[in-house]
Formats: C-alpha cells, sequence, structure tokens
C-alpha cells in the first residue's frame, strides 16, 4: 500500500520528550466534514464520519461538525444536514437543492479547516469560504473515476472522461489531498496526507459463535462492488450465498441468481446497523467475500478479519495486504479466481488470536490522534 509523507505523524514530535523543553498547549481545533455521499445505512464514508464525531465528543480534543445532505434542514449541535432530494432510496443517498445553504452553515460555524468529502457539491462552496477565512480545505479521496463511470449506465469512457476532468479541477484548488490510495491518476496530484481507518471495539474475535457454511456478501448492492462476479463464482460451486446490505440491484441479483441456476442458494437480507451483531454476523459465515475491484481501501475486509472471519479480497484492495493470513485475494475480474480463493479460505480454521491482535492494531482513537496532528501541521 503507497505510503504518504503524511505518515510520519503516527509519533509525537521528538523534541517534545527533550529535557527543558515545555509543550505549549494548543488552541482547540474547529473541523467541518462536508460530505455529499453519507448514506443513510451504510457506507464508509457514513462510517468514518460517526467514529470521528464519537471521538471528537468524547475525547474533546477537536471541535467537530459534520455537513451532509437530508431530508429537511436541521442543525442539532455539531451535525448539520441541508435540505436535498433523494435519488438512491436504497441507501439514502441525496442531492442537495443547491450551494447557498452550504455556504451560510460554513460561514456560521467558522472552522478552522475544512475537509470535503466529494469533488462535486461540496468543493466549490468550502474553497470559497477557504478563501473569505484564510484557512486551509482537505479534499479527501475516497472514490475513484473509474468507480464513479462503472456506476452509471451508458458510455463508461465518456463518463471517465468527464469524472476525470472534474477531479483534475476540483483537486486544483485545495491546500492538501487525504487518501489512502495515489489518487495521482485521477486528479493529477498526489496525496500529502493519509487517510487513516479504524476499528469499532465491537468488531472482535468471539470464540462461542459457531461457523457456518455459508459465504457473506456485506455491502451495498451494486455492479460496481463486484456483486455480479461474486454470483458467477458462486454459481460454479455448492455452497449458500448470502448478501446482506440494501441497494438498486437487489431485482437483478435475483434475476441473475435464477439465471445461473441457482435462485435457491442466494439469500438477500437487510443493512445490520449495530457493530455487535455485524460482528457476529461476519464470524458466523465461512468465510466474508470483498469482491469489488474499484475499492479505495475496504474497510468490510478488516471488520470481517478482526471479527475472526476468514477473508477473501480483491488483490486490488488497499485493506488486503493489512489482514494478513486472515484473508484471501484474487485477481481482479477473475470470478474463477475468486471462487478459488474462496475454496482456500472456506478450508482454512480460524485464528482468533490474529484476529484479536489486528483489532488491537486499528483504533479509531488512534487514526484520529494522527489526522489531528497532521491537520495541525497543515496549518503552520
Amino acid at each position: 500500500m503507497p505510503q504518504f509523507a503524511g505518515e510520519c505523524c503516527e509519533q509525537m514530535d521528538a523534541t517534545l520528550a527533550q529535557p527543558g523543553l515545555v509543550e505549549v498547549p494548543q488552541p482547540r481545533l474547529r473541523v467541518v466534514d462536508v460530505a455529499l455521499f453519507y448514506g443513510e445505512r451504510t457506507g464508509g464514508i457514513r462510517t468514518y464520519l460517526d467514529a470521528k464525531a464519537a471521538y471528537a465528543a468524547a475525547s474533546g480534543a477537536f471541535e467537530h461538525h459534520t455537513v451532509i445532505p437530508g431530508r429537511n434542514e436541521r442543525h442539532d449541535g455539531s451535525r448539520h444536514e441541508l435540505r436535498a432530494l433523494t435519488v438512491a432510496a436504497a441507501n439514502g443517498y441525496r442531492i442537495p437543492l443547491g450551494t447557498a445553504h452550504l455556504e451560510l452553515t460554513l460561514r456560521e460555524i467558522d472552522p478552522d479547516v475544512i475537509l470535503v468529502h466529494d469533488p462535486y457539491w461540496s468543493l466549490g462552496a468550502a474553497t470559497r469560504v477557504a478563501g473569505e477565512r484564510g484557512i486551509p480545505v482537505v479534499a479527501v479521496h475516497h472514490s475513484s473515476v473509474e468507480m464513479d463511470a462503472k456506476a452509471l449506465r451508458g458510455p463508461t469512457p465518456l463518463y471517465r472522461r468527464l469524472f476525470c476532468a472534474r477531479y483534475r479541477s476540483a483537486y486544483r484548488r485545495v491546500d492538501a489531498v487525504m487518501s489512502v490510495i495515489d489518487p495521482r491518476p485521477d486528479s493529477g496530484r498526489g496525496a500529502t496526507l493519509p487517510l487513516r481507518f479504524g476499528l469499532d471495539p465491537a468488531f472482535k474475535p468471539r470464540p462461542g459463535i459457531k461457523r457456518g457454511d455459508h459465504v457473506l456478501y456485506a455491502g451495498r448492492l451494486a455492479a460496481v462492488k463486484g456483486v455480479f462476479d461474486l454470483l458467477e463464482a458462486a454459481a460454479e460451486r455448492d455452497w449458500d450465498l448470502q448478501l446482506v446490505g440494501s441497494g438498486a440491484s437487489d431485482d437483478q441479483i435475483v434475476s441473475t441468481a435464477k439465471r445461473l441456476g441457482m435462485r435457491d442458494r442466494v439469500s438477500i437480507h437487510p443493512f445490520v446497523p449495530n457493530p455487535m451483531q455485524l460482528a457476529a454476523t461476519y464470524a458466523a459465515a465461512s468465510c466474508v467475500v470483498m469482491p469489488g475491484r474499484f475499492e479505495t481501501f475496504g474497510l468490510v475486509a478488516l471488520e470481517a478479519a478482526a471479527s475472526g472471519a476468514q477473508v477473501v479480497a480483491c488483490s486490488s484492495a488497499p485493506s488486503a495486504p493489512l489482514i494478513g493470513e486472515l484473508g484471501e485475494t484474487f485477481t481482479p475480474g477473475d470470478p474463477m479466481d475468486m471462487a478459488r480463493a474462496i475454496d482456500r479460505a472456506r478450508a482454512k480454521r480460524q485464528d482468533v488470536a490474529a484476529a484479536a491482535h489486528l483489532g488491537e492494531r486499528f483504533s479509531w482513537e488512534r487514526a484520529f490522534e494522527s489526522e489531528l496532528a497532521d491537520l495541525r501541521r497543515l496549518m503552520r
């Protein structure tokens, strides 16, 4: 996985430990995250922002505000929802009605730094307000040109050119880019800061949960997430496949399962919002599969492995190398290679010690402490 300059923030400045030096208290930063693609029920952006809000409230390390689209305009302490139109009912994605209310909200919050989580709605308004106040804007790179283009029906090459132009135009206007992957192919600009992820403490091995025989997918039910490649892999074997999540492809999944002659082995279940229940769901599967080839991190793989499950992930997923022996990988876009990786994962025994160690390595507290240090350095 790429290493960026911001990784140096994992340790406190060594000079603070030298005798005779006194650490000067730093002012409490007011941090705003603006996110267009904040799903009502699931998604990596939602998980990250909810964890960040909880950490800020519990630790008091910084003042945090989240600005997202909502059914109606509502300002509740540090959470700000701006009226928007629903465009994807399955996941609750919405398109806001312009940027005037966003700019007004940002001015009223008066932040020290703004993090924008999309290059579409948020970025223009954020850079205008930031320019007025002389504060930095950080573009957080969650998606990719390829993922955005593949998510739409129609001429993918045309979408790819349009999205690439948008990313490049948007990222030229920010002070820094935060990412797990190298965003240069999309934006022409490298990552200034690393985007870090953590795990809820609920994701840990629970030896009392019996491992089943079925294979599990958890996430958005969409072609771009590799669900149909997974169906093709399942058609080559005889195990049951459980899909947990929501999305616009439910009917197409059912029809594809029928066409492949495996409708009786495929079931769709609602999204599991409770982390403890989700951890148990992961652990009860023979293995958890993250089939998408366009993942820009892949938090499901990390959560499932920490819960004691064996995991199968596309070799291109940045989270795949992090889980070590708890994971098997396959070639992007190759359902047969995916089926072989699933065979290997199902044959492996659960490794409780390795799962517990993984959970200890990744915590949201550690992630946000390091991110805060990065932001302070950016503002110097």
